[in-house]
């Protein structure tokens, strides 16, 4: 009976581990209205979290996903999130990332996360998420 429970014990972790391997890790920079600058703060927090993960580019695919609030119009909100998915994009190869790792995908105003409807929905609106996805062999 304590064979037993022991295994269960031991093997009732590894769904649980194996389920953490495959999701994906996430962070976002945020962005001041109208703005595609990253201010240095941001930047050293990136390269932290990115120097946390363990063998980066053997286990991860980089997506960047940049998001914009509706303030300016379609035109403009289309050229500001590709000018911040831009600019994560060189801070990335900045820190010897190749760019062929790393996949964009500019929203701009559609597909928001948080509601448009508050200043707060808003302002968490106006980012670049920074995805690892695992890679799968």
């Amino acid at each position: 009976m304590a064979r037993l429970l022991f295994t269960l014990l031991f093997l009732l972790p590894l769904p649980a581990l194996a389920q953490q391997a495959r999701e994906e890790l996430r962070r976002s920079i945020y962005f001041g209205g109208g703005s595609y600058e990253i201010d240095e703060f941001q930047a050293d927090a990136l390269y932290q979290w990115l120097d946390s993960i363990p063998d980066l580019l053997e286990k991860y695919q980089l997506q960047l996903i940049s998001h914009t609030d509706p303030i300016g119009g379609r035109a403009f909100n289309e050229w500001l999130s590709e000018m911040r998915g831009e600019a994560v994009l060189q801070l990335l190869i900045q820190k010897n990332i190749p760019s062929y790792r790393i996949n964009i995908k500019n929203w701009g105003l559609d597909n928001p996360v948080y509601s448009n409807k508050t200043f707060n929905g808003m302002q968490l609106n106006r980012r670049v998420d920074v995805i690892l996805y695992p890679i799968v062999y």
